[in-house]
């Protein structure tokens, strides 16, 4: 009993005076990465190429595929055990024919095997509907339909896996008050819990088919976050991250010479004004860092020093007081990694146990480049592309179309573009009905127009003039929905100025020349200053009458006088700062791009005896731009830079 007592005084003792190198190891901060991207669209291969600026000293490198994603992310998760993998919206959707084709679970699948923890659920989600999406989530497969569940053929599981991340959205609520996706998750590191809430764009009723979101409030983004950090903190959550799918774009800043405002880590003028910007001003100071998407823009707002500045044509590393103001004016971090599997942000945050909270937060965005030697692309996430590939070829080498002439991705000096007109053309056909939504008019992003229609056959042996689903796709890939809504003459009038640079909010670097539909015209003159460039717009219906909504002069003849267009989601959200289509009312979601000009080309394929679309068929009201006063040395239409999402 003694050497009993003696054994007990001793172990107390030791209790009281070894642990101190423990409890000093535990209160020492601590590291998580956090690795962080964006409107993936199930791209499963390569978009192409990419640089980190678009200055010369930054050339273009082949980047993304769903293997090398994985690899980078395996690559980045090796320096830190305390790692977590967060999207912010739309991983699918809007996807390449080789995703979208099999309902996106490909996308699914490849995101699973790079280790996703949580997404916000942005609104391409829904394109397909919310039943839909809770499928994709939770696995199985659609009941009769041969492209579902194709696991036995590409090495997945059968029936379909489902996701394995959890898709978050705090802000969209069922009819009965409960979000219809968990409203954030939560991962404990030495005993530290960080929340990630998740939240999807509160506009999305107004970007896709109704149908898909019937039954679901979308709430205000600031506020939901705000009214979920009592409750955080309730469960000793001071760490709180958001994943919301809304964005921005780098705007101008020409009052710094030299500054690279596409540079995927700049953050020029800290996003000012942008709709990212708007929530962020409004968030408890409880929020620690913001990851952003739907933009499709890389931004790194991280007060760190970055790569954003130029003395004598070299890159300079210049530390820049970066970030935007919360509600209490401190700046919060806030990225977004382009789109696609481009980018990466590869985020380190440093967590103080004791109070719990988030102290510091480091990001670089970085490019997955494909060729990076000392990067290992994931085989398996390779075999599952390329046996979908596999399966995906009978159908991108369907005709579903024929053109007289080739038809290059370019423009004459007045910005006609036979290519883009076309597109405008089948997204008029598409909404002009009444019940789709009753538009006149059509305008389409000049940088949504990504290739060549050309006339030769493919490699698929289609034959000459022919149009594969496949080359369609290739022209057209954004996947965008189409958004019918009306607006004043006088908006029309303003849109049409804004697209130069410099006028109404536009980028003072890039005149944005829109494409648009048959039977609207007008004159513009580049010479002139911002508001005068626009002169004697008309529009003329099917029975040929014409209405003359500007004059010769630039006076609106009619300013309030409305008229239902279409455009896309990306336009029709301010995308490439066309922010006046923001006035846009009554609103009705459409078709996705791609499918109304597969419908339209379906009137001119020959294989089906029809004639060819000819682009200057006399029909189609060409030239729809004229261009005054045309300088000297113009060979083309100057148009600068465009972002598109």
């Amino acid at each position: 009993m003694k050497n009993n007592l003696i054994i007990l005084a001793v172990a107390a003792i030791l209790a009281t005076t070894q642990p101190s190198f423990a409890a000093t190891t535990s209160q020492l901060p601590f590291t998580v990465k956090i690795i962080g991207f964006n409107d993936y669209h199930g791209n499963l291969q390569s978009p192409g190429t990419f640089s980190q600026t678009a200055d010369a000293l930054s050339p273009k490198k082949a980047v993304g595929g769903a293997e090398y994603l994985a690899g980078y992310i395996a690559k980045m998760k090796a320096t830190n055990p305390n790692t977590v993998v967060v999207g912010a919206g739309d991983l699918i959707g809007a996807s390449p024919l080789i995703s979208a084709l099999f309902h996106d679970e490909p996308a699914v699948e490849t995101l699973n095997r790079m280790g996703v923890d949580f997404s916000s659920v942005g609104n391409h989600e829904f394109d397909k509907g919310s039943v839909e999406l809770m499928r994709l989530q939770n696995g199985g497969c659609i009941a009769g339909d041969a492209n579902s569940c194709k696991g036995a053929t590409v090495g997945t599981p059968v029936p379909f896996e489902g996701a394995k991340f959890k898709w978050l959205s705090a802000n969209v609520v069922k009819a009965d008050g409960k979000t219809l996706f968990p409203a954030y998750g939560i991962k404990t590191y030495n005993g530290v819990k960080v929340a990630f809430i998740g939240m999807t764009l509160k506009d999305t009723p107004t970007i896709v088919t109704p149908s898909g979101v019937a039954g679901l409030t979308f709430n205000d983004e600031a506020d939901t976050v705000n009214a979920l950090v009592p409750r955080l903190r309730a469960l000793g959550i001071e760490s709180i991250v958001v994943l919301v799918h809304q964005g921005g774009f780098q705007g101008s800043n020409a009052t710094t010479p030299g500054v690279l405002t596409s540079d995927i880590n700049g953050c020029t003028n800290n996003l000012a004004g942008s709709d990212i910007a708007k929530i962020v001003n409004r968030l408890d100071d409880a929020v620690d860092l913001v990851i952003s998407g739907h933009s499709h823009t890389a931004y790194n707002c991280s007060a760190s020093t970055i790569d954003t500045s130029k003395v004598n044509g070299a890159l300079q590393s210049v530390p820049r007081p970066t970030g935007i103001a919360n509600k209490v004016g401190r700046l919060i971090p806030v990225t977004q990694a382009s789109n696609y599997g481009r980018v990466l942000s590869d985020i380190d945050v440093t967590i103080d146990p004791v109070s719990r909270n988030i102290t510091d937060v480091a990001v670089t965005n970085k490019l997955v480049d494909r060729t990076d030697a000392t990067v290992t692309s994931n085989a398996d996430v390779l075999n599952i592309v390329n046996a979908y590939s596999t399966l995906v070829a009978p159908i991108a080498n369907v005709v579903i179309g024929s053109i007289t002439q080739a038809m290059p991705n370019s423009s004459n000096v007045a910005c006609n573009s036979d290519n883009g007109q076309m597109l405008a053309d089948a997204q008029l056909a598409a909404t002009a009905p009444a019940q789709f939504g009753g538009a006149v008019i059509a305008f389409m992003n000049r940088g949504g127009v990504r290739a060549d229609f050309t006339y030769a056959s493919s490699t698929a042996g289609e034959g000459d003039g022919n149009v594969t689903y496949g080359e369609a796709y290739t022209v057209q890939p954004f996947g965008n929905s189409l958004v019918t809504m009306t607006v004043t003459a006088q908006d029309l009038k303003n849109v049409l100025e804004q697209q130069f640079a410099g006028c109404r909010g536009q980028s003072a670097t890039a005149t944005r020349m829109m494409h648009h539909s048959a039977g609207f015209k007008y004159n513009w003159d580049g010479s002139k200053t911002c508001d005068s460039r626009i002169t004697n717009v008309s529009l003329t219906d099917k029975n040929g009458v014409v209405d003359t909504l500007v004059d010769a002069t630039g006076v609106v003849i009619n300013p309030t006088k409305t008229y239902r267009i279409t455009v896309n989601n990306f336009m029709s959200t301010g995308g490439d700062s066309l922010t006046t289509f923001l006035n846009g009312q009554n609103r009705l979601g459409g078709a996705q791009d791609i499918d109304a000009l597969s419908a339209y080309l379906a009137n001119f394929n020959m294989i089906n005896g029809f004639n060819a679309y000819n682009p200057a068929d006399a029909s189609l009201g060409k030239p729809r731009l004229t261009r005054l006063n045309v300088p000297a040395n113009s060979t083309g239409c100057v148009t600068g830079a465009n972002t598109n999402q």
